[in-house]
């Protein structure tokens, strides 16, 4: 079934937008579809797919485009298309444009040099060639040029995984159990989760698998009180809330409302009354200060580069640069500083990113070791021991999509000496 003659229109005049690079490109293609409330859903998802084939394959793109007729946005927009939906699927071709596409399709991608099968940018692929060899490089790279599967997490405050599996499987969805993440549910389509009464009920949540297990590092008890440090919207908060089985005292903590605000109708569906949502300042704020010495566990995801999480946000290669992750670390050094106070002696404190990089990871880690005689390095085979997780890891999580098939997360468990 052909699409809509409009929709390679409607894919060039987002590109336009994402394409400055002056915000999120989800958000950017969310505006617009509210914008233009006439587009069908098959349009819409046509439209996305489009618009993000282009951006996780920018450098080749530019290079296909060279050739062809017409704007190279139109040229772009194309290329996006025919990856995402088939050239026999894109209506109001020009002769030209169909000849010129198909050829397109015949290029041998493995061929091509090594930054445009890679489609990073130099100074990223620069770093991942010296860590991983071209090889290692290319392969995670493959992977991160890959859309994402959508991953469930099963709300055992409410529902059992199998009983989940069961309902997907009654609604016609095709569904397969994560390998790692013991209430994971991996699903290889992207259905229209909110109609469906497993997600309003709050049975489900939308939630990698790597973000799952980190939740879970943090082993969170009964009773405990814990501490989500930079809570964000609280998909991790919501997989604590659930392994302290509603007890306890879970603060949520994030500098930014918004963010924060987005846990609301997201707590309301879990049934968790023991998370307390807060906004803070900054690390030193007084809601943080009171809690001094007095927590169990403080999980840190911090704000970094995002360049793990590719698959789903591609526009963040091209918006990060060195420079601004050098900013980033003094924010990560000064949020774990600020965090490691919370913890009372004998407590855990973990450090997580979605991040590749040293600089961010191992990095940042070593350095508040160094600086913080009272903590110890947990290593993260005895913790992945102790929650019964089969990976293999020596000091730190790394999780890679080439190697993992998750988003590409570090993390660091430390612990407080008694």
């Amino acid at each position: 079934m052909r699409l809509h003659p409009s929709v390679a229109a409607h894919v060039e005049e987002v590109l336009r937008e994402v394409l400055r690079f002056t915000g999120p490109a989800d958000v950017v293609v969310s505006r617009y579809f509210r914008e233009h409330p006439k587009l069908g859903a098959r349009e819409r998802g046509a439209v996305a797919e489009g618009v993000f084939a282009v951006l996780r394959n920018k450098l080749a793109y530019a290079s296909f485009a060279e050739s062809g007729q017409g704007s190279q946005m139109r040229r772009l927009a194309l290329l996006g298309l025919a990856d995402a939906a088939g050239v026999d699927a894109i209506a109001g071709l020009t002769a030209d444009e169909q000849e010129w596409l198909q050829r397109f399709t015949q290029i041998d991608r493995a061929s091509l040099p090594l930054p445009l099968r890679a489609n990073l940018p130099p100074w990223l692929l620069e770093r991942l060639v010296q860590r991983e060899g071209e090889e290692g490089a290319l392969a995670l790279a493959e992977a991160l040029n890959q859309p994402a599967p959508l991953d469930l997490r099963v709300n055992i405050l409410k529902a059992k995984r199998e009983e989940v599996m069961s309902a997907l499987a009654e609604a016609g969805i095709t569904a397969e159990l994560t390998p790692y993440a013991p209430l994971g549910i991996r699903l290889k389509k992207k259905p229209a989760l909110q109609n469906m009464p497993l997600f309003r009920d709050g049975l489900i949540e939308v939630q990698d698998e790597g973000s799952q297990l980190l939740a879970q590092i943090v082993g969170a008890k009964r009773g405990e009180m814990v501490v989500d440090f930079c809570a964000g919207a609280g998909g991790k908060t919501l997989a604590l809330g659930a392994a302290m089985r509603n007890t306890g005292r879970l603060y949520a903590f994030d500098v930014a409302e918004k963010r924060l605000a987005k846990l609301k109708p997201r707590l309301s569906r879990s049934g968790l009354s023991n998370v307390h949502p807060g906004v803070i300042a900054h690390e030193n704020d007084a809601k943080v200060k009171r809690l001094a010495g007095k927590i169990d566990r403080v999980l840190v995801d911090a704000p970094c580069s995002g360049l793990g999480t590719l698959r789903r946000n591609p526009d963040m290669k091209w918006r990060q640069t060195p420079e601004s992750v050098v900013e980033l670390n003094v924010k990560q050094a000064a949020i774990l500083a600020g965090a490691a106070r919370l913890i009372k002696p004998g407590g855990r404190l973990v450090y997580a990113t979605c991040s590749l990089l040293p600089e961010e990871n191992e990095e940042i880690a070593a350095a508040f070791l160094s600086a913080h005689a009272d903590f110890t390095l947990v290593p993260m085979k005895e913790v992945l021991a102790e929650q019964k997780i089969a990976l293999e890891m020596e000091d730190y999580l790394k999780l890679q999509p080439h190697l993992h098939q998750t988003d590409g997360f570090f993390a660091a468990v430390f612990e407080r000496r008694k």
